[in-house]
């Protein structure tokens, strides 16, 4: 019932989508990278391309998470991520014959890059419902490998094929389709989990505790394990009423 419920879900089915085509362009890049990097640097110095990028895209992306949490623009920063890497696949696509070209894409492509993968599970937890996050969490990190899976044929055959550009522009394409999903998502809410422990209830005292926790200002959604003794909550932490949501906790009749 938990797979069901996730797997219709049209929100998590977009971010299982997302994460599947990030590591489908992430390995396909990588199998034809060092392939154009050897017409114009020796293979012993291709590491110095790939820390000085990584680094210099860790060193930009951190901003705009913040600004991303802290002033919950996450989904505006997450289209805009996509946006950027399509552009670095459409730029490596044309200019892969060019060290400086490969370069400058580069440091685009992976700092969209770690944007995405630090704002995928922060939207995932967002938006999976309290009772099946696990279950969302399997399903997202499954996509997640299926699309290096993925990534590794597309981008050998297609190179066999066609050529280095073809990868990269069929990258690209995937990108735009990424991109059309994600711009068209709701907004994230921004809720956080919390955990109540409530000790052993029955079955009707669990009902009316929930009704106790629903009306509880800052309270969105509510889930009790009754064999756990414990009730998993969705909060909006500058709303939550601590007074009442304890009170509430001390119900069992």
């Amino acid at each position: 019932a938990q797979f069901k419920r996730v797997l219709q879900d049209t929100q998590l089915l977009r971010l299982n989508v997302g994460i599947l085509v990030l590591h489908l362009l992430l390995t396909s890049l990588f199998v034809v990278l060092p392939i154009a990097l050897e017409f114009k640097l020796s293979a012993n110095h291709h590491w110095l391309i790939y820390v000085s990028v990584l680094i210099a895209s860790v060193i930009t992306m951190v901003p705009f998470l913040i600004f991303a949490e802290k002033y919950h623009h996450l989904k505006l920063v997450f289209v805009g991520a996509i946006g950027i890497l399509g552009f670095s696949q459409l730029g490596l696509s044309y200019l892969y014959h060019n060290l400086t070209g490969i370069i400058l894409m580069l440091f685009l492509f992976f700092t969209a890059v770690n944007l995405l993968e630090a704002s995928l599970p922060s939207l995932i937890s967002k938006s999976a419902p309290t009772e099946s996050k696990g279950t969302a969490m399997g399903i997202y990190s499954s996509a997640q490998f299926f699309g290096a899976f993925l990534g590794g044929i597309c981008g050998g055959w297609l190179h066999q094929h066609y050529s280095i550009g073809a990868v990269f522009a069929f990258c690209a394409t995937l990108t735009v389709v990424w991109f059309i999903l994600a711009a068209t998502m709701q907004k994230p809410s921004y809720l956080s989990s919390h955990l109540l422990n409530i000790g052993q209830l029955d079955k009707q005292q669990a009902t009316k505790l929930t009704q106790c926790l629903m009306q509880v200002p800052g309270v969105a959604e509510v889930v009790i394990i009754i064999e756990d003794g414990v009730a998993y909550l969705k909060v909006d932490r500058k709303l939550l009423d601590m007074v009442a949501l304890n009170k509430c906790s001390k119900v069992r009749c």
